[in-house]
């Protein structure tokens, strides 16, 4: 049974994958472009929590040439990477604070300096053999603030949150922004099991606030029009929401 076993789970892995569900880590331009096909109209102004290096900020530039994009970052590494990489572009702005529900200061966690796998949460990932000892105080924002106070309370065509776990919180914080958010591109995956929030919580938030789920595939977007426990997949899943009313 074990070789058989072996092959099941390959092929588990495969049908989970083309569903969506572990499609995620190298997948921008896919993300970005499954936005395009679902949103109605122009995007003028986006909005990248959880910048990192850029990636995901120069993809938005390149598919919206006329697109401004704000982007959060944190990590005092990745703020360094991004002034260099974005300092002579007018159509960024870049924030170095991390979202959150409140104002204030936190802690970063990371395996090593600027990682993707930095979070606000101290991670376990001894399972993976990766230690979270990197730690530097940075600066929370809660967006429904920001929004008001530096974006004059702008529609924002797209908002991408890619901060490890902690996009419930910064959700939750966006307040009266959800109302002028067209659509909001999201990732699910182990973080969520470290900040012990699931996919439930995220279907209930969008279906209360009046956004329609879609789950990023290798072929296309996919509609998630209930939900299920069989949702609760911790590989690394992306999904878009787009506002009643705002799609294709």
């Amino acid at each position: 049974m074990g070789v058989i076993h072996t092959i099941l789970r390959g092929v588990e892995k495969q049908v989970l994958r083309g569903l969506g569900k572990g499609h995620g880590t190298k997948s921008i331009l896919t993300e970005i472009r499954g936005i395009r096909g679902l949103l109605a109209g122009d995007v003028t102004l986006c909005v990248d929590i959880g910048g990192n290096v850029g990636n995901y900020t120069a993809a938005l530039l390149d598919v919206f040439p006329d697109a401004k994009v704000v982007t959060f970052e944190p990590s005092a590494t990745n703020l360094a990477k991004l002034r260099e990489r974005f300092g002579a572009e007018a159509r960024v702005s870049l924030v170095p604070a991390a979202v959150s529900q409140l104002d204030g200061e936190a802690t970063l966690y990371a395996d090593t300096p600027g990682s993707g796998l930095g979070s606000l949460s101290k991670r376990d990932l001894d399972h993976l053999n990766i230690g979270f000892e990197c730690a530097e105080t940075v600066q929370t924002i809660r967006f429904e603030t920001f929004w008001k106070t530096a974006l004059d309370s702008q529609k924002i065509d797209i908002l991408k949150l890619d901060i490890e776990g902690h996009e419930m919180d910064a959700l939750t914080g966006a307040g009266a922004a959800l109302a002028q958010t067209r659509a909001i591109q999201f990732e699910f995956g182990g973080s969520n099991i470290d900040t012990r929030t699931y996919f439930k919580d995220f279907w209930a938030f969008f279906r209360d606030h009046g956004f329609d789920l879609h789950r990023i595939t290798p072929f296309g977007t996919l509609p998630v029009t209930k939900y299920s426990e069989r949702d609760e997949c911790f590989t690394t899943t992306n999904y878009i929401a787009i506002a009643q009313g705002q799609g294709r």
